[in-house]
């Protein structure tokens, strides 16, 4: 299993200045996981910022993901590729990319998660906690109850499972609480957007 950071960064921002300057400030304050997700913009925008973004985690030494887009991941070289439910298929995102690329994928359900097991996928992102005003389509919320059921039939099945983040309006006081329920790490985008110092203070929670 690799090894990862315990929090992972969604990059936000309407133009690509300031996703490039939020995603630089998350990186100042001790993120080490970034996530380029800009969804509105075109094909050439993305790739520009791409490039950029690419350039600016290798000088922080810091994992770089791109959300959905694995061709956009093979041209700029980038550590690997997030995908959601309705995005390409994650085995046929492996043969595109290779064993040597992350590919982290996106659930909601027990079946979700045994789908994404089945595809061989290298983290789940599994969510949402709560409500978040982030994702534009939001799946049903889970709440800690939720995310305590599917942990627990994995584990009553003797299911192996790679390491799974919650994603979805979490704060600093759900970290513990989702650790305890056999969460690997947390997902962060408005927080960290509009409180980038607070990175090292999260960073404490985890044991």
């Amino acid at each position: 299993m690799r090894n990862f950071e315990k929090i992972q960064y969604i990059s936000q921002g309407e133009t690509a200045e300031i996703q490039f300057k939020n995603i630089e400030n998350a990186l100042k304050n001790g993120a080490k996981w970034i996530q380029l997700r800009w969804k509105d913009a075109s094909k050439n925008d993305l790739k520009l910022l791409a490039q950029k973004v690419k350039i600016l985690c290798k000088n922080f030494n810091a994992t770089y993901i791109i959300n959905d887009d694995v061709d956009l991941v093979a041209e700029v070289d980038a550590d690997g590729v997030h995908l959601g439910l309705d995005d390409l298929n994650i085995l046929k995102a492996r043969e595109i990319l290779g064993s040597e690329k992350i590919i982290g994928g996106t659930a909601n359900t027990f079946e979700d998660v045994q789908q994404r097991i089945s595809e061989n996928c290298d983290y789940i992102g599994l969510g949402p906690l709560r409500f978040t005003s982030t994702k534009k389509k939001l799946s049903p919320i889970l709440g800690f109850e939720a995310y305590q059921k599917i942990i627990n039939q994995l584990q009553q099945n003797n299911i192996y499972f790679p390491p799974i983040f919650a994603i979805g309006g979490i704060t600093k006081n759900d970290i513990q609480p989702l650790q305890n329920i056999g969460i690997y790490g947390v997902v962060f985008s408005q927080l960290i957007t509009d409180k980038p110092a607070l990175i090292q203070e999260l960073q404490t929670e985890f044991i």
